[in-house]
């Protein structure tokens, strides 16, 4: 048995855009989301609920549908990055990765000798793999989280570190560093995000954002190439235009 891909991995070797859904810790719903045209499945650890008993199920989900289970931890610890690939995740994102040695640090939590120092253990996805301590360094996906504004300060020496997927800029943390708390908006922000998606791209690394419709088009003229977005805005508004048209039909 060969080792399941990951999709989000594959779209960007291939140099397209990858998405990543953001918005359920739950196993039915990544089932009735998994028509969805999308590479991957975010599960929320950081801020969310999701655990490691509940990582199975979930990883589970998002392999039947063929889509990369992505989980953000909560901090950059050896031990929870590796336990979380233990229990079933393609995909680790890190949060506040603010130097170089924070960024080496995720690479070895993650990847297998020689690469890193992650536990010699066959974690679900390797179950039946003969070969999984060689090849799941290549199908594992790591993405750090510039969301802070020392890393941009140190955005340069962060990109050095190789083996990381996706370097991904979080404007809300963002704005609130900069002292601009609730205001992603703010054209100081802006410019630094911007200016950090283009050094990132300019290095030769893969760029990651937070993007909706409206934005999505400017994000990747920019050259962002992971996309990560929720569904709930689309049923916010679907909710609203439903109860509109059900007012406008009732005053008839």
């Amino acid at each position: 048995m060969d080792i399941r891909p990951n999709r989000v991995k594959q779209a960007l070797a291939a140099g397209k855009v990858a998405t990543i859904l953001s918005g359920t810790n739950d196993p039915d719903l990544i089932d009735q989301l998994g028509t969805l045209d999308v590479d991957g499945i975010w599960l929320e650890g950081e801020h969310g609920g999701v655990d490691y008993a509940d990582l199975g199920n979930l990883t589970r989900a998002c392999d039947l549908w063929g889509k990369t289970s992505v989980v953000r931890v909560m901090d950059n610890d050896y031990a929870t990055i590796y336990r979380t690939l233990d229990r079933g995740a393609q995909g680790i994102c890190v949060p506040h990765v603010n130097t170089r040695a924070e960024a080496e640090a995720v690479v070895e939590s993650a990847k297998f000798s020689p690469l890193g120092k992650r536990g010699m253990f066959t974690s679900r996805q390797g179950f039946g793999v003969a070969d999984y301590l060689k090849t799941a360094n290549d199908q594992s996906l790591l993405i750090v989280l510039i969301e802070d504004i020392v890393a941009v300060k140190a955005l340069d020496e962060i990109l050095k570190v190789d083996h990381i997927d996706v370097f991904f800029v979080a404007p809300n943390d963002l704005a609130t560093s900069m002292g601009h708390i609730g205001n992603m908006g703010h054209p100081d922000v802006q410019k630094t995000i911007d200016g950090a998606l283009s050094r990132i791209v300019q290095a030769g690394r893969t760029a990651g954002m937070l993007v909706n419709t409206a934005n999505v088009e400017r994000y990747t003229r920019l050259g962002v190439r992971a996309l990560m977005t929720s569904f709930f805005p689309w049923v916010q508004s679907g909710v609203k235009e439903l109860a509109e048209r059900a007012a406008a039909g009732a005053g008839r």
